[in-house]
């Protein structure tokens, strides 16, 4: 069994690994040498934060504030700083509203929340231009502005819990953003319900762990409906012994990241022993201390790819941090204190 001081150290250990990546100006890429973007940029913020380092945090947002497109966008991926791949996805510009809620959870700074506040404005607006009027919203646009017609589950419950993070900025800031109330009740009533809207331009959806189970880690499905749309697929997507492939089909390959973030919806749902049993068995995937590799090879036993990205870290940070459930103040602030 892992215990509480285990995790702990775990938590701390992978703190330092991301921290050691982050470039000076704050950019937080995959690896040295590698490209950033957005959404694991932010991912490994909100980690830091939760590590207790919450000046690393601070300058990564600011990294972001300081890239943002002018229509509220970033761009899909950078290279040193600069744009390499020229997309602008709704879900990796809006995640900036998550982070930012973490980060005011986590330190209290007023101060830096309204200076981050018209970056995390200007995101959600962006997302929600793209709302269509059965409540999906499209995937983003390309180097030419032409819009991407197709919304996915995954990242489509991943926007609706950064416009919910958005309207919690708000009001904590005074300011009346009801309409993006609105534009997330469309939203989860869209993904909860009509289901036939997503992956509809050829995206094999149901083949992906991640539409399966980003429903309930964001909490658009929760409950008792959560916890049983869990066990419906749980045998498709987990391995006894490994963790939770990436794509059900063959050849199988067991990712750390998305059976952390499964723990994670575990956790929403009560399922706090099956999410334990998960950490057990992906822990074996760590190589030092707060690096891990991003997946392995079923039945070969191969470790693919040969990468120790940051988000992999990041991803086993918050998953741990949940696993703690009150022995740790800052998690407890997050976690207890995140769908309020």
């Amino acid at each position: 069994m892992i215990t509480s001081v285990n995790i702990q150290e775990l938590i701390d250990r992978s703190g330092d690994f991301i921290a050691r990546h982050q470039r000076p100006n704050g950019d937080i890429p995959w690896y040295d040498g590698g490209k950033t973007d957005p959404w694991d940029h932010t991912e490994c913020a909100i980690a830091l934060d939760l590590c207790g380092r919450h000046a690393e945090a601070k300058k990564a947002y600011l990294w972001l504030r300081g890239i943002q497109n002018p229509d509220g966008s970033w761009w899909y991926s950078y290279m040193d700083g600069q744009p390499n791949e020229m997309a602008k996805d709704t879900n990796y510009s809006t995640y900036i509203a998550v982070g930012m809620w973490c980060h005011y959870l986590a330190t209290g700074d007023r101060d830096f929340l309204e200076h981050m506040w018209p970056a995390v404005e200007k995101a959600l607006e962006f997302a929600v231009k793209l709302q269509q009027p059965t409540g999906e919203i499209h995937w983003g646009r390309d180097l030419e502005d032409a819009v991407w017609e197709e919304a996915l589950t995954a990242a489509s419950s991943c926007i609706w819990l950064s416009l919910r993070s958005g309207v919690r900025i708000a009001k904590e800031l005074g300011i009346d953003k009801s309409g993006w109330e609105t534009a997330s009740d469309k939203l989860a009533e869209a993904l909860r319900d009509h289901p036939e809207l997503f992956g509809r331009g050829g995206y094999a959806e149901l083949e992906y762990a991640v539409s399966w189970f980003y429903p309930v880690l964001t909490g658009v499905v929760n409950g008792n409906r959560g916890k049983d749309h869990l066990l419906s697929r749980w045998d498709d997507f987990v391995i006894d012994n490994r963790g939770c492939k990436c794509v059900v089909e063959e050849p199988w390959w067991v990712t750390v990241a998305e059976t952390a973030e499964l723990m994670m919806a575990l956790i929403r749902v009560g399922e706090r022993d099956r999410a334990q049993q998960l950490f057990e068995w992906i822990i074996k995937l760590q190589d030092e201390p707060g690096s891990f590799w991003a997946g392995i090879k079923i039945p070969e036993e191969m470790i693919w790819p040969e990468d120790k990205p940051t988000w992999v870290s990041a991803a086993m940070v918050i998953a741990a941090s949940a696993q703690l459930d009150g022995s740790n103040k800052l998690a407890d602030v997050l976690w207890g204190k995140f769908d309020k």
